[in-house]
């Protein structure tokens, strides 16, 4: 059993919330075409915009040249380090090996690579606490496309709740990522600004 199992059962057990409670009782409220995140336990919801999908889809595509379908995840739940904190990441590629837990649920542990693609209402988040959750979970590689600022942020080497290396690159050019345990490079030449 994990840390982060362990402390959710034993909240479970003192009837505390819950991220389980907290994503049941939002996927009966939340409307169609909306994401849910939890992030150090306050909920956010937002609608897909065109701009966001475009650049999610466009990492994804990039990914499939090198990557099985079955490792690469959008917008699914995976719960990270932290207080209450279940994300559902624009892009997320887990491990060759990785496998749901008993709840169905991937394990950060397994997470190889995470892309956020920035909301104007949710940026506080990408560039903080899910910043320092993914490197508390030791996420390899994390990459923030920008679209207000049309850049993307590159960030690697996760050590102590933060990330040592981060490398800009303005849309239009190409995030090497070939040091990387991902091995290619991404571009962002069809990358939306807003």
């Amino acid at each position: 059993m994990t840390v982060l199992e362990d402390r959710i059962e034993m909240a479970d057990d003192n009837h505390e919330l819950t991220l389980d409670t907290l994503f049941e009782s939002m996927e009966r409220t939340t409307p169609e075409g909306y994401k849910v995140e939890i992030v150090e336990g306050t909920v956010f919801t937002a609608p897909q915009r065109d701009t966001h999908w475009e650049i999610i889809l466009d990492i994804v595509e990039q990914l499939r040249t090198k990557y099985p379908r079955r490792r690469v995840k959008s917008d699914v739940r995976i719960d990270y380090p932290g207080h209450l904190n279940g994300f559902a990441t624009d892009v997320t590629l887990v491990a060759e090996d990785a496998a749901k837990d008993s709840k169905g649920l991937w394990n950060c542990q397994d997470v190889e690579f995470v892309a956020e693609v920035i909301s104007k209402g949710t940026a506080a988040n990408d560039y903080g606490p899910k910043k320092t959750a993914y490197a508390n979970a030791e996420v390899p590689v994390y990459l923030v496309a920008d679209p207000y600022q049309g850049k993307c942020h590159l960030y690697t080497q996760p050590k102590d709740g933060d990330y040592i290396t981060e490398t800009t690159v303005a849309f239009g050019g190409e995030v090497d990522m070939t040091t990387t345990l991902l091995g290619l490079t991404v571009k962002t030449d069809d990358f939306p600004r807003d």
